[in-house]
């Protein structure tokens, strides 16, 4: 029952929450019993939605609208949190945009608006978020992969999403003494509207290519990355700052050779093959 769980009377501000990893993360808070700030930037019916979720979970929701480029919208969001709320105990830094652009191809204004939304709306955001947070919080910012390796068209968003862990970092440090932890979930290749787009680039490697590299040999959902944001929310994780949790199925952890690429030789069995495997030495 939500009165049970661990998000009962807490309130948490996601951005970009009215579809993907935002709006998964809002109804799982509402099942806990959580109210949620829903933001959105143009799908107000999407918004709606998950509000009449969070409601029907427990908790109570609202959605404002907010254009995270735009510091005085920012601030405008986090006032109508805390005129409905008074207070915060968790902010989610999800909302996230960027051209995909080889880097000779990037221009001034490509570079700016990247900067904007990546960047400096989370710090923006989390400093709004910490006058909020009077009996310490939470706060965990959405990275990639691209923050910790290089792939065509991503340098743009990826450096700025390495940018936002160094602040992750720097925040964790100096809001340790005021209960608040702070931490990044950094996502692989995630089935969402945003890899979606990304994957239709004319030109771009096909996901047929790309997935049997990954260990796990699929893409990420929505959800597996929403629960590790949550874990990050939990009690369970109070004596965890300044992280950045990689949820890639393994993608970041290999290099070339790859596995799949090698002789019959040196492959090792795959599952159905088990049996007929050496067998382990005796202890006789």
């Amino acid at each position: 029952m939500a009165e049970f769980g661990y998000a009962a009377g807490k309130v948490a501000l996601i951005t970009g929450s009215s579809r993907g990893i935002g709006r998964t993360l809002a109804h799982s808070l509402a099942a806990q019993g959580g109210s949620v700030v829903v933001n959105y930037k143009q799908n107000a019916d999407l918004a709606e939605e998950v509000v009449k979720r969070v409601g029907e979970g427990g908790g109570k929701g609202i959605a404002v609208q907010a254009d995270m480029e735009d510091p005085e919208q920012i601030h405008a969001l986090f006032d109508a949190a805390r005129e409905e709320f008074g207070r915060l105990d968790y902010f989610v830094s999800n909302a996230a945009a960027s051209s995909f652009k080889p880097i000779r191809d990037l221009g001034v204004h490509n570079l700016d608006r990247s900067y904007a939304m990546n960047i400096r709306a989370f710090v923006v955001g989390a400093q709004q978020a910490v006058e909020l947070m009077n009996e310490g919080g939470r706060i965990v910012a959405l990275s990639s992969y691209g923050a910790i390796r290089a792939y065509p068209t991503y340098a743009n968003l990826g450096a700025a999403k390495a940018a936002l862990e160094a602040w992750v970092r720097y925040m964790a440090v100096e809001w340790a003494p005021l209960g608040i932890n702070v931490n990044a979930v950094n996502g692989g290749i995630i089935e969402s509207d945003s890899s979606a787009y990304f994957y239709d680039v004319e030109g771009m490697a096909s996901l047929d290519q790309v997935l049997p590299k990954i260990p796990k040999g699929r893409m990420g959902s929505v959800k597996e990355v929403a629960d590790c944001v949550e874990f990050m929310l939990e009690p369970r994780s109070e004596y965890v700052t300044g992280q950045s949790l990689v949820v890639d199925g393994g993608l970041t952890i290999i290099s070339p050779p790859f596995f799949d690429d090698v002789g019959e030789a040196l492959r090792l069995p795959r599952r159905e093959d088990a049996d007929d495997a050496a067998p382990a030495a005796s202890d006789g």
